[in-house]
């Protein structure tokens, strides 16, 4: 409730001939451009981030987050709203999460914990695809009590613990676990997927038929032949599985999860 007064306050501050992509953009762009800076400190994700970089990205992924939630305001005021539009928007989503992943990571210096950062990213991807796989079937973006709006604020929390305390605080070893602090944001992010990832195959197994050719597969159609989109991500998958096994982590953070992010884009 609050976030919605906090809303509805902003898009007011919008002129009317502030066209709703332009507010997209400029949300991304902010995003993108923090969780780079975090990328800058710490290629490897596995060394110390300035903790004033961590609070520009808080920062950068709230005003994207208030962006992103007016943009759609904005186009009913404007009456501007279009099918081309709410694409658009999506898939400046799914690039989001791509940056959002890698600055928790950064954040947490998961980079030392290989495994644990490719499941990070992974999962992320997997969540807003499945998200949106459900939308294609039931024809209606759902939303639950824990969603994405909350994953943004965990993600902000974690940003900001590691601006009073520092990204090594979350080396700290756990005895009664044995595991480090920096495993906790995934396992959390996992228990909460895992609920998300239920409802989401609910609604596309219970409601299936509503698609496209009544189908439950989103399908691409490239040069006449239909590919089935699952089948592309589950093989991208399985690829950057190898590259995580002999490359090294960069090459993870700038070319395989990118890629995925492409693919479910």
């Amino acid at each position: 409730m609050m976030l919605q007064v906090w809303w509805c306050w902003l898009v007011q501050q919008f002129p009317l001939n502030i066209a709703p992509n332009l507010i997209t953009v400029i949300g991304l762009l902010v995003n993108v451009l923090t969780s780079l800076l975090m990328v800058y400190f710490s290629p490897y994700a596995d060394q110390e981030v300035p903790r004033w970089a961590c609070l520009l990205c808080c920062l950068g992924l709230f005003i994207y987050q208030s962006l992103d939630a007016i943009d759609g305001k904005q186009a009913r005021r404007t009456n501007s709203q279009s099918p081309l539009g709410e694409l658009f928007d999506h898939g400046c989503d799914s690039l989001s999460t791509l940056f959002v992943s890698v600055s928790v990571c950064c954040a947490v210096q998961l980079g030392k914990r290989p495994y644990w950062l490719f499941c990070q990213c992974m999962m992320a991807v997997t969540l807003f695809y499945c998200a949106h796989w459900q939308t294609y079937v039931s024809g209606k973006l759902r939303f639950g009590r824990v969603d994405v709006t909350e994953a943004q604020f965990g993600v902000m929390l974690i940003l900001l613990i590691s601006t009073l305390c520092g990204s090594s605080f979350w080396s700290y070893q756990v005895p009664a676990l044995g595991l480090t602090l920096q495993c906790l944001p995934t396992i959390f992010g996992f228990i909460a997927g895992s609920i998300a990832l239920f409802n989401n195959f609910q609604v596309i197994f219970i409601e299936r038929g509503a698609g496209r050719n009544g189908s439950t597969v989103a399908l691409l159609e490239v040069l006449g032949v239909q590919f089935s989109v699952v089948d592309v991500y589950l093989a991208a998958g399985c690829l950057h599985v190898a590259q995580l096994l002999y490359c090294h982590v960069p090459v993870v953070l700038c070319e395989g999860v990118g890629k995925n992010g492409s693919s479910v884009a």
